[in-house]
């Protein structure tokens, strides 16, 4: 492919932006100052259910306090850049986006501890008797996906594509792709679309499923599973009870309730 002088430069400057877009959060002005005696987890929302059932019963064991603080990244930035002790990323991708803009942190201080399955969420009673992913490519369906579509930061984002391409077939994908009625931004939005346009089904996590009554979960076959995992990252300066909570966090009790929302080691 050629282009020409100009359009290289329009697409170079297009790329540059898109780049930007990663850091556009950060702000030099905020200076990092986690240790204030209260433990402070930072993240998209998803996970925050279950670390919040980890967080309480941490609580009732050791009487300290952990705040679980959830959402699209733009709502809780500022107050990471300040006050975070750790981050927790939805993928790895979702992390290493993170990372452009917390600098206190790094690469090297990531952790995963849990991981979970695409699975797919369907209307509770499963009225198209919805059994698998094959399903999901009959004319007509409508289905939710999850994208960051370059803008957003998300778990999400490239999971529809690798589950519907995971056995090379690319009528697969072709199939599957007619049927998406929206490239919703953030498992959120995903959520609020799917009950707004009554959709038939949504590619997502199992957390989705385990903690909303209206929504009930259909396995994807083994051979076509995509997993992610939640990883995290601990700050350098961090209160010393942060290091103390991510070790319950991986402790026997606290994998129990992890567990109740699809999340495993």
């Amino acid at each position: 492919m050629r282009f020409s002088f100009p359009m290289l430069a329009i697409l170079l400057t297009t790329s540059t932006a898109a780049m930007a877009q990663s850091s556009s959060l950060y702000d030099p002005a905020i200076k990092h100052m986690p240790k204030d005696g209260v433990v402070k987890l930072y993240g998209a929302g998803g996970p925050h259910t279950a670390f919040a059932k980890v967080a309480a019963a941490w609580e009732q064991k050791t009487g300290q306090k952990v705040e679980i603080i959830a959402g699209p990244e733009k709502k809780w930035s500022p107050l990471a850049q300040a006050d975070a002790d750790i981050l927790w990323g939805t993928s790895e991708q979702s992390m290493t986006a993170f990372l452009e803009t917390y600098k206190t942190f790094s690469s090297d201080q990531v952790e995963p501890i849990y991981i979970r399955p695409t699975i797919i969420a369907v209307k509770a009673g499963n009225p198209k008797n919805i059994s698998g992913f094959d399903d999901l490519l009959k004319p007509g369906m409508k289905i939710v996906v999850t994208e960051g579509a370059g803008v957003y930061n998300t778990s999400g984002t490239g999971t529809w594509e690798d589950v519907a391409g995971r056995l090379g077939r690319l009528g697969d994908v072709t199939a599957f792709r007619k049927n998406i009625a929206v490239f919703a931004k953030g498992s959120g939005a995903s959520y609020r679309a799917f009950k707004s346009m009554d959709a038939d089904a949504w590619i997502t996590w199992p957390n989705w499923p385990a903690s909303k009554g209206e929504l009930e979960q259909v396995d994807i076959a083994p051979e076509r599973t995509v997993w992610r995992d939640v990883n995290v990252a601990l700050s350098p300066d961090a209160d010393p009870e942060a290091q103390q909570f991510l070790d319950f966090l991986l402790t026997e009790e606290a994998q129990k309730l992890m567990l109740t929302e699809g999340w495993v080691r």
